[in-house]
């Protein structure tokens, strides 16, 4: 596929339940048509601590959006480089134009640690609670198969299988 030429840094947008919920600027790292891969430092206000990872100031996020899956896997190191593991999003496909790379956020999620001793599904109490499957029960079905292929490819794979969906995008 051939590459896309697109400016060095991008608008990375995440929306959830019409909102937005979030909005920072990323370096560009790659962008082949289908999935588009970014680098940006932590970029929420101080820690957040899910019990299991805490995100914070320092922490840097390679991530990777696809126009054409369901879902954004982000691994996610320390400022040192020390690898904590990646936090899977599952969304709706990635919409990039202009600069920008939006998504909106479906609850779900997937969190895998570093050494593949965790592999745990987040936020289903959220997702049932949001009335996706009523509204649009198609996009609804979509997420769960999303969520539910990350789990297999992480158990099944290792780790190293969701950081192998980017691998390409690191610079050489």
């Amino acid at each position: 596929m051939e590459e896309t030429q697109v400016q060095d840094t991008v608008t990375v947008e995440l929306s959830k339940a019409g909102r937005i919920k979030i909005r920072y600027s990323a370096g560009l790292l790659a962008d082949d048509g289908s999935r588009i891969s970014v680098r940006a430092p932590w970029a929420a206000e101080g820690v957040r601590d899910f019990g299991f990872v805490r995100f914070e100031p320092g922490d840097v996020f390679t991530e990777h959006f696809w126009r054409d899956r369901w879902y954004a896997v982000k691994e996610v190191r320390t400022g040192a480089g020390e690898l904590k593991g990646w936090y899977c999003d599952v969304t709706r496909p990635a919409v990039v134009a202009d600069g920008e790379v939006r998504v909106e956020d479906l609850d779900l999620d997937l969190w895998v640690s570093a050494d593949g001793s965790q592999v745990l599904r987040l936020d289903e109490d959220e997702f049932a609670a949001s009335g996706l499957a009523a509204r649009d029960p198609e996009a609804a079905a979509r997420a769960v198969a999303a969520l539910d292929e990350l789990e297999e490819l992480a158990r099944r794979g290792g780790p190293g299988a969701l950081g192998a969906l980017g691998a390409a995008a690191e610079p050489a």
